[in-house]
């Protein structure tokens, strides 16, 4: 077997047996078809096989990475996505080591998440005009963004059935299509249950008979470049950074939590964070905060 077959026998694995999303396959086989493409051309062969994927190849192919410019973040996704290529051919016994699983990525910056303030979070939901149809669908949708604090993937994947409006609950697909519950607020559910016969009208319009939460015009489902765009409009429409993104308000929906002293176990679970660490984050985002407010109010700051 050539690396190259390898490499095809690892993103079916990825697709139908780790249930991994669309994108994130995209990203392995770009990744790996580079690495790839850097052996052959290392080696001056038409492919690779599992002998000559060494360690010292791998390490130049990292130390190339970095002479190309590519920033840190991106080596180290490079580098995982070797390591878990590695993994797998280990498992299928193509090799007998992974030959990534010693070498260190480089040490990442942490970059704090950027948030809105409680302040800015209120006039950006209330940007929608509710005299209009997509003024009421957006409202539901921001409102339900930052209420829940779910992925714009996730919102844009919402079907009606999953949502029980009466306890405000409701069933979210996140990575690895993996379910998890998430809390609607009254504010959310209100602004939902307005767009509702909104959404009824407009399937009947169109003659079509979707299950999405949140339609276009035409009364498909929206995509998550349809709310990048919409949340631009009204973030116009308040005045605000338009830096902001839909995972801004995942972001501040999440320190909000922790400022008001929420549990940090709860907060990763309604994230649906896999691991502590990722959550953590935003404890450095409180932390911070904490800090610029004792400088301004304490007198010997």
């Amino acid at each position: 077997m050539t690396l190259e077959q390898g490499l095809a026998e690892f993103l079916t694995h990825l697709g139908l047996e780790k249930n991994a999303s669309d994108k994130t396959v995209k990203s392995y086989r770009e990744d790996l078809h580079q690495a790839l493409a850097f052996a052959r051309d290392r080696l001056g062969k038409g492919g690779v096989a599992p002998a000559e994927w060494t360690t010292r190849l791998l390490r130049a192919f990292l130390a190339w990475l970095h002479e190309q410019g590519y920033s840190k973040a991106t080596v180290a996704r490079r580098l995982a996505a070797v390591r878990s290529f590695g993994k797998f051919l280990c498992r299928q016994g193509v090799l007998a080591k992974n030959p990534a699983a010693d070498l260190r990525g480089p040490r990442l910056d942490q970059k704090l998440p950027h948030f809105l303030t409680l302040a800015d979070v209120q006039k950006l939901l209330a940007a929608p005009p509710l005299s209009a149809w997509d003024g009421r669908r957006d409202r539901a949708i921001l409102e339900t963004l930052y209420s829940a604090g779910v992925r714009v993937s996730e919102l844009v994947g919402f079907d009606l059935a999953d949502a029980d409006l009466t306890d405000g609950v409701v069933i979210v697909r996140g990575k690895g299509k993996k379910e998890r519950l998430a809390l609607l607020g009254p504010a959310a559910v209100a602004a939902v249950t307005a767009w509702l016969p909104d959404r009824s009208k407009l399937l009947a319009r169109t003659g079509k008979d979707g299950s999405a939460v949140f339609l276009n015009r035409d009364g498909g489902r929206l995509t998550t470049r349809s709310v990048g765009r919409l949340l631009v409009k009204h973030l116009r429409r308040a005045g605000l950074d338009p830096r902001t993104t839909p995972h801004t308000l995942r972001h501040s929906f999440a320190t909000h939590l922790l400022d008001a002293g929420a549990d940090l176990r709860g907060v990763q679970e309604l994230l649906g964070h896999k691991s502590l660490h990722t959550t953590q984050v935003y404890t450095h985002v409180s932390t911070r905060r904490l800090h610029d407010t004792y400088k301004l109010a304490h007198p010997r700051s």
